[in-house]
């Protein structure tokens, strides 16, 4: 149980309501339906419901309905027999009868066909169902738990989700809040997911984020959630890559690095027509041909690398001299040099 706690990490005010919701539930032994957003960790809350139930010495079964052909899926939550299809050799067992006395999961519900939620249904109401090929007719006790980020509701006047089921699987209805409700949980769930990136490389110790990097993950809008605020995290303390400094840059786009081997050749090409960084009057000629709505802050790191790479060219790879030309102090140039992952490079006397 305490692993479970453990793993849904925040403290700000929208998840403690949702968690409080779960643990009022728990000991109620009805179907409860889980809303929320991909990423928002719809399936630690169920198992959170379940280890905080009386089911919580018994097992814990879980399937996502939507990753799973129907026919596969008929198989995997009521099994089948020998014999019940082409290639079905021996009796297969399936997640409800596995699930009996505990609770299974049933995640992305809403993309169960329609003759499923009728066989759900009666599962629901009778604890009864037949393998798929069997006439035997099986009885189960078990809690189900399921999730969506679908709007049942909405799918059922569609005539898409069966309105009687929506009612027998909807005793309760717990929402989980986006990441973006949750502004008060994002230092903290970037922390953690920080360690443990640094443990997985070998580091002794998270030095921490800057100021700048801290700013950089409060103010994106996290589409993805908590899942994808733990890939970027851990994309940039990799390639953050120092140990000893705190993380300066936040890397959320990783296919933009793409273009970034280009930087250089654009650099050597500016260089061949000016002996001189790009001037004011050349980037607002570049603005007629912007592309809205555009990235600022991406915009503005891109303008710095170039800056930074046609000064180091302009310097022969010296770093300090590099640094007086961009009227910059030594430090702040180390410190630039390590946000953009740049090198310097030994020049070859001829």
């Amino acid at each position: 149980m305490n692993t479970i706690q453990q793993n849904m990490i925040g403290q700000s005010s929208a998840l403690m309501a949702a968690l409080d919701h779960l643990s009022s539930l728990a000991t109620i032994d009805r179907p409860v339906l889980i809303l929320g957003e991909r990423g928002t960790g719809k399936e630690l809350a169920a198992e959170r419901l379940h280890f905080l139930s009386p089911r919580w010495s018994s097992v814990f079964v879980k399937i996502n309905c939507g990753a799973i052909t129907e026919t596969l899926l008929e198989s995997e939550l009521f099994g089948h027999e020998a014999g019940a299809f082409t290639g079905a050799t021996k009796q297969h067992i399936g997640r409800f009868e596995r699930a009996d006395k505990g609770t299974l999961f049933l995640d992305e519900v809403g993309t169960m066909s329609l003759r499923l939620q009728e066989k759900l249904l009666r599962l629901i109401e009778y604890g009864e169902f037949e393998r798929v090929g069997g006439s035997k007719t099986l009885q189960v006790d078990v809690r189900i738990i399921a999730a969506t980020n679908a709007d049942l509701p909405k799918l059922a006047d569609a005539g898409e989700f069966r309105w009687d089921l929506l009612d027998r699987m909807t005793f309760d209805v717990v929402r989980l809040p986006p990441l973006r409700e949750r502004q008060d949980d994002i230092t903290e769930l970037a922390q953690h997911f920080a360690v443990k990136m640094v443990a997985e490389l070998g580091w002794p110790f998270f030095q921490g984020f800057s100021e700048t990097a801290l700013k950089s993950l409060k103010t994106h809008s996290w589409p993805g959630n908590i899942r994808e605020l733990k890939n970027v995290v851990e994309r940039s303390v990799y390639r953050w890559g120092d140990q000893e400094t705190p993380v300066q840059s936040v890397v959320i786009n990783p296919f933009h690095t793409f273009n970034q081997s280009d930087h250089s050749e654009t650099a050597n090409r500016r260089d061949e027509h000016s002996t001189s960084a790009p001037t004011a009057e050349t980037e607002m000629t570049k603005s007629k041909d912007r592309v809205w709505p555009a990235d600022l802050r991406q915009q503005l790191h891109d303008i710095e690398y170039d800056w930074l790479v046609s000064a180091l060219k302009k310097s022969n790879q010296s770093q300090k001299a590099a640094a007086q030309l961009l009227s910059l102090s030594y430090d702040q140039m180390r410190s630039l040099m390590r946000k953009h992952r740049l090198r310097t490079r030994s020049v070859r006397c001829s």
